[in-house]
């Protein structure tokens, strides 16, 4: 990396930070002050930041990864201190000038890069040894002992629906609490929770999920009953999916197994015998992170930019623990992806990186009604779909005709698009009108049936929301 050349900006880095708090105290330390040894040379960051003890804090960050290692005793990731390094260094006004890394950071980051000269091996093309198969048999057994549990689940599940619709919508209120008296949603008079255990149980965790989102609907508004109705519907029709699955054709067959839980392994798609890589510039167009308690999962979402296909990469760690993937929004990735097999394939596996992450342009976007029909695309091949991602170009927030809600309009005025109520609890979204300040821009988000959630917006830089 060319330190001078290829700096992130600001937005890039605090779109790294955990909380609104690390922003504040990494902004704290982004100057010279406090800082001492710092360096940087082809991909990485370092420097000693003093802190209340006798001896600093020694931060290093590997800017290809990202990654990060810290001294301090910090639980989050990455910590103030390491946010601080990089905000200096993206300042770019000579505070961190190029050099050679001290052994502390060396020794880490020379472990970095062995570490990833290991994965390259398993690579396409790497050591046919380390993409040898375990035992294909005894995972062929495996899976045919799961797909049965989750068969035996899906008809259980089926039976349960029936009983709830049996004895009427009105018991779901009941049976949501564990109290229904006439069945509820399954005999015996079982809550949604614990509905959603014997789907678990059944190795289900996508028909589990479902499960608990029904009880979720349950008396959350007038609309209630048509909304729980609906979605008993879709998920009696991956229930029948899935105990029809062979009769399927082979991309939705793909997207109703992983629509249960059951996924293909990242390494089988990047290196097994079907391996498909598609390699890109891939520009980030959002990295939003989620945390339910006991674990964190990381959502970047990516543009091809030769190609203009939508990607979607996941990466998950425990509650606390750092996760090792990261790339802001607004860095191009030129690499390998491994799309995971489906009738609207979105979610794919990051291969092989060519060259280190580089600040990209703004990308190109569509219009409103461009959005809503690519989300009605991909709706007709994946009827279970929430959201498709779209970019939003030359449109402007404005506030809706009751007063209660925004909207998205295009320049034109003709077409507008309500956000999503969900985007009403995100402490950033004043940041797209304050962004816009009455202009058009590009927005990028998720256009789905609840509206447009807002994820980034260019001013021209990346803005996460």
């Amino acid at each position: 990396m060319n330190p001078q050349g290829e700096r992130w900006t600001t937005d890039q880095v605090l779109a790294l930070a955990p909380d609104d708090s690390s922003r504040k105290a990494g902004g704290k330390l982004a100057a010279p002050g406090p800082w001492s040894g710092t360096g940087t040379d082809d991909g990485a960051v370092w420097g000693q930041c003093k802190g209340s003890g006798k001896k600093p804090y020694q931060a290093v960050v590997d800017v290809k990864g990202p990654a990060f290692r810290c001294s301090c005793p910090s639980r989050k990731f990455p910590c103030k201190h390491a946010l601080g390094l990089l905000l200096l260094w993206a300042g770019g006004d000579g505070a961190v000038e190029a050099g050679e890394p001290p052994e502390w950071a060396g020794v880490w980051l020379a472990g970095r890069r062995e570490r990833a000269g290991q994965r390259a091996d398993a690579a396409p093309g790497g050591s046919p040894a380390a993409r040898a198969p375990a035992d294909p048999e005894a995972a062929r057994r495996r899976a045919d002992r799961r797909a049965q549990r989750i068969a035996a689940g899906a008809a259980d599940l089926e039976q349960r629906l029936e009983d709830l619709l049996r004895s009427g919508l009105a018991t779901a209120g009941r049976a949501a609490q564990g109290t229904s008296r006439s069945g509820g949603a399954g005999s015996g008079g079982g809550s949604w929770e614990e509905t959603a255990a014997r789907m678990v149980d059944a190795q289900a965790p996508g028909l589990a999920g479902r499960v608990r989102e029904l009880g979720a609907v349950v008396s959350s508004g007038a609309d209630w009953p048509a909304r729980l109705l609906e979605e008993c519907a879709l998920l009696h029709l991956l229930d029948q999916g899935f105990l029809g699955v062979e009769r399927l054709p082979a991309p939705l067959a793909a997207t109703v197994r992983s629509r249960v839980g059951l996924t293909t392994d990242a390494a089988d798609l990047l290196t097994g015998p079907e391996a498909a890589t598609f390699r890109d510039r891939w520009l980030s167009l959002a990295q939003h992170d989620s945390d339910d308690g006991r674990l964190t999962t990381r959502r970047i979402y990516l543009r091809g930019e030769r190609s203009g296909r939508m990607a979607l990469h996941l990466s998950f760690g425990a509650a606390g623990r750092p996760l090792d993937s990261a790339l802001p929004p607004g860095l191009v990735l030129d690499a390998d992806l491994a799309y995971y097999p489906g009738a609207r394939p979105l979610r794919a596996a990051l291969g092989a990186r060519h060259a280190p992450a580089a600040p990209g342009p703004v990308p190109p976007g569509c219009g409103i009604d461009a959005a809503l029909a690519a989300y009605g695309d991909a709706l007709r091949d994946d009827p279970w779909l929430d959201s498709w991602p779209v970019v939003l170009a030359d449109v402007t927030p404005i506030p809706a005709a009751d007063g209660t809600r925004w909207q998205l309009a295009d320049a034109d005025g003709e077409s507008a698009l309500p956000l999503d109520p969900r985007a009403l609890g995100r402490p950033g979204l004043w940041q797209p009108a304050a962004i816009s300040g009455g202009a058009p821009v590009t927005v990028f988000g998720e256009c789905g049936h609840r509206g447009f959630l807002p994820l980034t917006v260019w001013d021209p830089t990346p803005v996460s929301l």
